[in-house]
């Protein structure tokens, strides 16, 4: 079998696949002024599904941008998410990214009250005095324990990403979210990850200045 490359220079090779998704996706309708956001999606998981199943609160995408603008941190529930991120873009605008997983006092709180550490760095994300934008792309713990937070008046986030991938109360958590009153982008269904948490902070990050130092 004779296989044929696509002759793509380096610096060009993002471009091109966007291209391609661009053309793959043809006539498929997106919500205007998501289509960044799902493209990424797309690109870093190569992945149409997320075509349909991201869901976006009225206004999420505006109210994100503005939260970024005014220096809202970003509170993951993995490492991996952390490390995804683009900081330096962020830190532009007084922003940081936090993960509190691997925080000693986070794991003496989960020991202590039989929880999940996801649970506990909600918790503890809860006290900061910070404009915030949660990315969960791995605990369905931590977005059920997001929504009773919300329910009792101990958090108001500018912005919810719930991508948790998996299958124990991975649908219902989304649901939740989707229900709790709070601007959110959902990956409605099992898909998700750490990866497509962190694209989607990327993806609003670039839509203010697609600068990638």
């Amino acid at each position: 079998m004779k296989v044929e490359l696509e002759n793509v220079k380096p610096m060009d090779i993002e471009k091109r696949s966007f291209e391609i998704i661009t053309e793959e996706l043809g006539d498929k309708k997106l919500i205007p002024g998501t289509e960044l956001i799902v493209k990424r999606c797309i690109h870093t998981s190569a992945d149409f599904d997320y075509a349909d199943n991201l869901c976006f609160s009225p206004d999420a995408v505006e109210k994100a941008l503005k939260a970024i603008k005014e220096g809202a941190c970003i509170v993951t529930d993995t490492q991996m998410a952390k490390s995804g991120i683009n900081k330096r873009a962020l830190a532009r605008y007084g922003g940081e990214v936090f993960c509190f997983m691997s925080d000693e006092d986070v794991a003496e709180a989960a020991r202590k009250n039989g929880t999940t550490r996801a649970v506990a760095s909600m918790d503890k994300a809860a006290a900061m005095d910070r404009k915030m934008i949660f990315a969960i792309g791995n605990a369905p713990t931590a977005l059920v324990r997001l929504y009773e937070l919300i329910g009792n008046g101990t958090l108001d986030p500018e912005l919810i990403i719930g991508v948790p991938v998996g299958f124990v109360n991975v649908v219902q958590s989304k649901e939740l979210i989707m229900g709790a009153g709070v601007p959110y982008i959902v990956a409605r269904g099992r898909k998700g990850g750490s990866n497509i948490a962190a694209c989607i902070v990327n993806a609003l990050l670039y839509m203010i200045d697609n600068r990638r130092d």
